[in-house]
């Protein structure tokens, strides 16, 4: 059996957390994992009637707290590798990538809806280098709100000008970012390689 489908990507609840999911955390990860897929738990079920914003901060600081950064190499001997929800957790480590991940799945558990929320890539300014975030946006008429990794605290995409966007992405497709601003985006294709394979691996339960 999956450990984790793509059906409970989409709709993490209690029936989702049962003692064979854990024990099987506890099998992979170790006994000691077993508080923090309980506190990812408690999280998603606590967030029900929430408005969106709150549920944003909560996950946003879920996996900023938990999960620490660690590059690709470092963490998994590979130069380009996208974990899934249940290997950050269990490893207490990732990338921005794997942080953007872990929140865009936990905030669709939360009832956040997908069509709101996209991966965007962009260029770290301040250290001239690739980076992955989360954004939000309420309406496609509205400045996005940014979830990193490296700033914790929610801020609108007009207010960091240390990030250049590039392209973003979700479930429902692929857009390129135009020169103004991070929620100025258009439709390209249908998604990406490592979406893709991401999707995959989560439906073989790892």
């Amino acid at each position: 059996m999956s450990l984790f489908s793509a059906a409970c990507v989409a709709s993490l609840n209690a029936e989702f957390f049962t003692a064979e999911f854990f024990n099987r955390i506890a099998q992979q990860y170790g006994q000691n994992k077993i508080d923090d897929f309980k506190d990812w738990q408690s999280l998603i079920e606590d967030a029900e009637g929430l408005d969106d914003y709150s549920k944003l901060n909560l996950a946003n600081q879920f996996a900023n707290r938990h999960i620490k950064y660690q590059t690709d190499t470092q963490h998994w001997d590979k130069s380009d590798y996208w974990a899934t929800p249940i290997e950050s957790l269990g490893s207490g480590a990732g990338d921005c990538e794997d942080y953007a991940i872990f929140k865009y799945f936990t905030l669709k558990a939360m009832g956040v809806d997908e069509s709101k929320m996209r991966l965007m890539y962009v260029r770290a300014l301040t250290i001239d280098e690739p980076h992955m975030v989360l954004i939000y946006f309420e309406t496609p008429r509205d400045i996005p709100l940014v979830l990193d990794n490296y700033i914790t605290k929610i801020k609108p995409a007009s207010q960091r000008k240390d990030l250049k966007p590039i392209y973003s992405f979700n479930g429902q497709g692929l857009w390129l970012a135009k020169a103004r601003g991070l929620g100025n985006t258009k439709p390209n294709s249908s998604g990406t390689k490592d979406w893709t394979n991401l999707m995959t691996r989560i439906e073989q339960g790892q």
